[in-house]
Order: structure tokens, then C-alpha cells, then sequence
């Protein structure tokens, strides 16, 4: 499931949601829906992690010499910069 894109395998659980919704499944096609839907969310969770963990937004410290900070998002959905901060000598 890891090679599946993120939005193929959001759309997919976005209909496995509609399907179990519906109703008109049995429970076994109930089970094996939602089972493949937690398999679906795991896989869009690791993604995202992974997009959040890449993400890194240049600063400028008060020295004046150039570094990095990661760049995090809140559950909110407010994006907010983390206090991980690497020097000049560390970038080049």
C-alpha cells in the first residue's frame, strides 16, 4: 500500500466511508470495507508524515547567518515553525 499516491488512496477511503454509511453491505463486506480503510488511512497518515517531515523553511537568526527550521502544521490546520534551528556552517 505504500506505493499508492495520496490522493488516489484518500479517495478511496472516501468512498469505503460512503459505502459503510450506506448500509447496504453485509457484515462481512462491512469488516473487509473497513479493514482496507484502515489500511488506506495508515498508508495516507505515513505520507504526510513524511510531507511534514520534509518541509523546512529558511530563516535568517538574529546574527544575520542563514539556517533552517522545520516547518510543522497543527491539527488545526494553523501551520507554526518548531524551534529546530541549524547554523550556516551546518547547511554548506
Amino acid at each position: 500500500m505504500d506505493d499508492i499516491k495520496f490522493e488516489d488512496a484518500f479517495q478511496k477511503l472516501e468512498h469505503i466511508v460512503d459505502d459503510i454509511e450506506g448500509g447496504g453491505l453485509t457484515l462481512d463486506q462491512a469488516i473487509k470495507k473497513y479493514q482496507e480503510g484502515v489500511a488506506l488511512a495508515g498508508a495516507c497518515r505515513k505520507k504526510l508524515d513524511s510531507a511534514k517531515s520534509k518541509i523546512e523553511v529558511l530563516i535568517k537568526s538574529r546574527s544575520g547567518k542563514a539556517g533552517t527550521e522545520e516547518f510543522a502544521v497543527e491539527d488545526e490546520g494553523v501551520s507554526k515553525k518548531k524551534a529546530k534551528k541549524k547554523n550556516d556552517e551546518e547547511l554548506y
